[in-house]
């Protein structure tokens, strides 16, 4: 009994601290909105001191067993960044994928992603462009 009231105790600290991977580690991946939770458990953007805030798009596909699958590739980040903005983004990018694979996809979910890509969107900006201004161009990767 007090083993099962500390692990509660422990899940619900995680959770006020903002650990929300550890949590997700035990979680099966069951839908393709689950994919994204997934993904995103594990995003740790760079410090305002390394990079300003930016938003990036990678495609990624899994195999079956939840491992990448050939290369992710970047597809999307904002215009306004400069080339260190978006190494370090990059870089993040890429430690998010390496901390949250493999996926624990579930059986019939293995069979549903494997080799299909998928368009992961980290937003990292606090602001959005005001209806008032004119659009911005966006940059491709």
């Amino acid at each position: 009994m007090v083993r099962r009231g500390g692990r509660l105790l422990l899940v619900a600290a995680m959770l006020l601290l903002g650990v929300p991977s550890a949590v997700a580690e035990d979680a099966q991946v069951n839908t393709i909105q689950d994919i994204f939770r997934h993904l995103r458990t594990c995003w740790r953007p760079p410090s305002p001191a390394r990079a300003r805030p930016l938003d990036i798009t990678v495609v990624v596909s899994f195999n079956r067993a939840g491992n990448i699958l050939g290369h992710p590739r970047i597809t999307y980040e904002s215009a306004e960044a400069s080339d260190n903005d978006r190494l370090q983004y990059r870089i993040a990018v890429m430690e998010a994928l390496q901390r949250c694979t493999p996926v624990p996809f579930t059986d019939a979910m293995a069979g549903a992603a494997a080799g299909r890509p998928f368009a992961i969107q980290f937003r990292n900006r606090k602001t959005s462009p005001d209806k008032t201004s004119p659009p911005t161009q966006e940059r491709r990767a």
